[in-house]
């Protein structure tokens, strides 16, 4: 029992550690692709140590809401780190506290008081984003329950790492109808979720087309070091998910050892850089969709995780 809150622990750390390179790397991928020079792939270390020792500013009109929000924004992807197999292929200490589903609802925690923070300032630019946000989340919502119900179907569990080890096992589940529409439907997800192109565009600053990044627009010091790593940890748990349940959950640890436990680290970010470089793809050949042809971007997502859902009704 003792490892295994160890390794639980091993696990958030990882995810806290290596979620900064991951957002780094993203970046300095997409500079190269364009052409240009770009930024270290440790630039997201530097700015979060930075924000850290900057002096922290609150606007008078704001309530409690703006000054808890970093920390629920920071913590909720570090409770679902405790969820899901990052590392290890079997369950941990505290892997049946909540299950796919619950994890999904604690980052959308996450979410809803980031958007009631972009309002609680007054700025106009808060809630013109928050409200964007919002839109985006209605929309990815029932996509993200219909995606959990169909592999809750199939594996007979909604606990990740129980559907880890039916979903994939044997290799011939991975190329049935139901699976690949799935990982579609998901990864669509992630880019909407993560705030990335087509949906939006994490590298703009331009307030009128922000949507992701006007939740934190009114933060500064440690409060916006907190958004900021609290947001690059939540995309790291959602490409985890992605991998490590529904698409290739290889190379990690097998059994209660930390040699094993050592190896599957490397192994998970080296899975982690193949995903990236797709996504790096998938940016760098789209443009940012207008606001209103999100809903068609959603729905496609929504159309395809319901056609995984009747695919699998009549494979049975």
């Amino acid at each position: 029992m003792f490892a295994r809150i160890v390794f639980n622990i091993v696990q958030v750390i990882v995810v806290m550690l290596f979620a900064p390179l991951l957002a780094g790397t993203v970046s300095r991928l997409k500079e190269i692709v364009q052409s240009k020079h770009g930024p270290s792939i440790f630039q997201p270390y530097r700015d979060i140590w930075k924000l850290f020792h900057k002096r922290e500013y609150i606007s008078e009109q704001s309530s409690w809401v703006f000054r808890f929000t970093p920390i629920i924004v920071f913590v909720t992807p570090i409770f679902v780190a405790l969820l899901i197999p990052v590392l290890t292929s079997y369950p941990l200490f505290f892997a049946f506290m909540g299950d796919m589903l619950g994890g999904g609802f604690i980052l959308a925690l996450g979410g809803f008081f980031a958007t009631l923070a972009a309002v609680d300032t007054g700025n106009p630019y808060g809630p013109m984003g928050a409200s964007r946000t919002r839109l985006v989340g209605f929309l990815a919502e029932p996509v993200f329950m219909i995606v959990f119900f169909t592999v809750s179907f199939v594996a007979g569990s909604t606990i990740p790492y129980i559907v880890q080890q039916r979903w994939v096992n044997p290799i011939s589940n991975f190329f049935e109808p139901t699976h690949i529409l799935v990982m579609l439907a998901f990864y669509m997800l992630i880019l909407a979720e993560g705030g990335r192109i087509p949906v939006d565009n994490p590298s703009g600053h331009f307030e009128l087309a922000m949507i992701d990044e006007s939740k934190g627009l009114e933060y500064s010091g440690s409060g916006a070091a907190l958004m900021k790593w609290g947001g690059e940890m939540k995309f790291f748990v959602l490409i985890c998910i992605f991998l490590n349940v529904l698409v290739a959950p290889w190379g990690l640890a097998r059994t209660i050892s930390i040699r094993e436990l050592a190896i599957a680290i490397p192994l998970v970010l080296a899975k982690v850089f193949l995903f990236v470089l797709t996504l790096v793809a998938v940016e760098c050949s789209l443009a940012k969709l207008r606001l209103f042809r999100i809903s068609e971007f959603l729905g496609a997502a929504f159309v395809i995780s319901v056609a995984a859902m009747i695919a699998w009704v009549f494979a049975v």
